[in-house]
């Protein structure tokens, strides 16, 4: 199957601009064409747009430049999913929108929660190299910056986590009004209160201009994806809250489990096939950080026990975690 393309937006050439980059620069770094952006939206692999972000981030050479992306971002500089967000009644549903269509404007999913203690936004990124630290601090500064856009108010998240944050900073802390603090996930968390707020910028009629052009793209993007990379990404999202049954992911993907496995069986492969090599991916992605026990591991990867997790990496490595970290025989297979 051909690699997933994602679109990098023309606006992002502004948003370069504005942050006093050179975008030939950024390119060069990147190896990436000259003349990327001279006829419109363009398209990036997963390897190109975190090549994209790592240029970025060395061309700039400032701990700060996610804060600074953020206090950049304006209407002009968005993607077409995100400035019909700015359409919704409000951050929550924008969330939700942004969640269905994410898929298309960047290599990575969302799970979104909503309750009494507020809304949460996680992020999911592929299997793989892990994601460049800017690209992950950009998205998560993204969401004070929709909020404070969409309201015009000062809305700051109460929570900020980061598996990889970075150097407590001033600007950071100010940005944000909360530290990143190291966390099991890439997330960001708003008050109920504030996450209800009313957006200033409501457009339904607007809102359903975008949307059947929006679907259109996603089915595309859907249709060119194999039924085990569908499963792959469910599994990204579901492994983390404790859910690996076959009944749990094909739920999520609007499958009988009964058709689920027929169509992964036409593939060549089957349900528990992608499950364990899912697992072992992770796993070694996970045994890698260091500050992981083994027994968070385990819970990440929706084991009911550490011994569990045990068998299953013994039969995939012929070693225990402990001796694949010490070994340094954590590739991926």
């Amino acid at each position: 199957m051909a690699p997933k393309q994602f679109t990098l937006d023309p606006g992002t050439r502004a948003l370069l601009h504005d942050l006093e980059v050179s975008t030939a620069r950024v390119l060069r770094r990147a190896r990436l064409p000259a003349g990327l952006f001279a006829h419109g939206a363009v398209t990036l692999t997963t390897e190109e747009y975190y090549r994209f972000w790592d240029a970025l981030d060395a061309e700039a050479a400032d701990p700060d430049l996610a804060v600074r992306i953020g206090r950049a971002l304006s209407v002009e500089a968005f993607n077409p999913p995100i400035f019909a967000a700015l359409c919704s009644a409000n951050l929550h549903t924008a969330a939700e929108r942004i969640a269905a269509f994410k898929p298309l404007i960047c290599p990575m999913n969302l799970r979104v929660t909503f309750d009494r203690t507020g809304l949460t936004i996680v992020l999911h990124w592929p299997e793989g190299p892990t994601p460049p630290p800017l690209l992950v601090a950009a998205e998560l500064a993204f969401w004070a910056a929709l909020a404070r856009i969409g309201t015009r108010r000062e809305v700051n998240p109460t929570h900020v986590t980061m598996r990889r944050p970075p150097q407590p900073s001033p600007a950071i802390a100010a940005y944000f009004g909360t530290h990143i603090r190291e966390g099991e996930a890439d997330t960001v968390t708003l008050s109920a209160e504030d996450a209800s707020l009313p957006f200033l910028t409501e457009d339904e009629s607007m809102w359903n201009f975008f949307a059947p052009e929006l679907r259109r793209r996603l089915s595309e993007l859907e249709a060119s994806a194999t039924t085990a990379d569908r499963v792959r990404a469910a599994l990204h999202e579901r492994l983390p809250a404790g859910e690996s049954s076959i009944n749990a992911i094909a739920a999520q993907l609007m499958l009988s489990p009964r058709t689920l496995q027929r169509q992964l069986q036409a593939e060549g492969t089957s349900y528990q096939a992608v499950l364990g090599d899912t697992r072992e991916k992770l796993a070694r992605r996970y045994l890698a950080d260091r500050s992981l026990p083994t027994s968070q591991v385990a819970y990440l990867l929706a084991y009911d026990d550490t011994n569990s997790f045990y068998r299953a990496f013994r039969r995939w490595t012929g070693l225990t975690p402990e001796a694949a970290r010490e070994g340094g025989h954590l590739a991926h297979a």
